[in-house]
């Protein structure tokens, strides 16, 4: 179980309802950790995306899921996408890296809204659930792995060439996440 709750952290307002996709980048982001099996002994897999495009644009994998595991994820995300002219809604379940005063602080730095769903309802993060569904069924339950360093350069690796460049969505128009982003941009530059 990745959920664990803090029940004296203050939690934020589910501001996302259920609706992942704003129609626009960079309006709400999607997060969550998820356990990764390897004969070395757990990895723990937090991942950014943009509900709009479905994109990965931050993920961070280490062999603990503390809130520094959390930051690093939406940090690269931050990083991808540069300073943001607008709030954007950072949403996740309600685990206590998610509620936590640290992330909070480092959400507030950096334009974040923080938005959680309800305790135990994973329908309110159907969006990044999916996600960990795609990612294991298609890639990382299909092998084996040895060793935690194989792990984590083949998962960073299936994210960035594969899931973000390479996968179609259905709800995007059949194309892959970065053509997607590079659809959007492009009509944005011709209007």
């Amino acid at each position: 179980m990745t959920t664990i709750v803090d029940l004296d952290a203050p939690v934020p307002k589910d501001l996302v309802k259920r609706h992942f996709d704003a129609g626009e980048l960079d309006r709400v982001w999607t997060s969550d950790i998820t356990y990764l099996r390897t004969g070395e002994g757990w990895l723990y897999l937090c991942a950014v995306r943009d509900g709009c495009s479905r994109r990965v644009i931050g993920w961070a994998i280490d062999d603990h899921m503390r809130t520094d595991l959390v930051e690093a994820a939406v940090a690269m995300a931050v990083a991808m996408r540069g300073e943001l002219a607008e709030q954007v809604v950072l949403h996740a379940d309600r685990g206590c890296q998610f509620t936590s005063a640290q992330l909070a602080r480092f959400a507030h730095d950096h334009n974040l809204t923080r938005s959680v769903g309800r305790t135990g309802v994973c329908w309110d993060n159907a969006q990044q659930e999916s996600f960990w569904a795609t990612l294991k069924v298609e890639f990382y339950d299909r092998y084996l792995w040895p060793t935690q360093a194989a792990a984590k350069l083949a998962v960073g690796d299936w994210i960035e060439r594969v899931y973000n460049r390479r996968r179609r969505h259905s709800a995007i128009g059949m194309i892959c996440p970065v053509d997607y982003e590079n659809r959007i941009t492009q009509t944005a530059q011709a209007a």
